[in-house]
């Protein structure tokens, strides 16, 4: 989950003009690749905010979303009526680590964060793709289409919205 946070603060910026960008807002496909080569693929929404706003909307092969702020992790899933929350367990300097982001080629990009690589690929200065090592070993890569930065949006889409019947797990 601490790589979910980090990749969502990556996705928020681009590299060229990361003074600038405020909002990040785009449709995603994930594959996360296991050591046998098994390939799990999700696809769904996301958009993200500085300083740490996010929403990933997950809308295939499962229904759920997560939200993230610089305090906890709020995960609803439909599916089975729960709400987990999490409290962010990492008080890492995100903008410090990016801005120390190296270009290893035109329009690629290498963060480190602890022990992970983040390998980030833009096109007219919007993130197409960032890939990185989870916790796990997995080969996660997310591809973006339908980018859009700096516009217009209303703040309560990073606000959790829950049937109040659900089951609530604090983890």
């Amino acid at each position: 989950m601490k790589y979910l946070l980090i990749t969502i603060l990556l996705v928020s910026q681009a590299f060229a003009s990361l003074e600038q960008i405020e909002l990040f807002e785009a449709d995603f496909s994930q594959s996360i690749t296991d050591d046998k080569d098994k390939v799990l693929i999700y696809n769904g929404h996301v958009i993200a905010s500085k300083p740490q706003n996010a929403k990933w909307s997950y809308k295939k092969p499962v229904t759920k979303d997560v939200y993230i702020n610089k305090f906890e992790v709020i995960i609803v899933e439909p599916d089975i009526e729960q709400v987990i929350i999490r409290k962010v367990e990492s008080k890492f300097d995100f903008f410090k680590m990016i801005s120390n982001a190296k270009e290893i080629k035109k329009d690629m990009y290498v963060a480190n964060y602890k022990d992970s690589k983040f390998t980030i690929v833009q096109s007219d200065n919007l993130i197409e793709s960032i890939s990185y090592i989870d916790e796990f070993e997995n080969r996660v890569k997310i591809v973006f289409k339908n980018q859009k930065q700096n516009h217009s949006i209303n703040p309560k889409r990073f606000t959790p919205s829950y049937p109040l019947h659900y089951d609530i797990i604090r983890d």
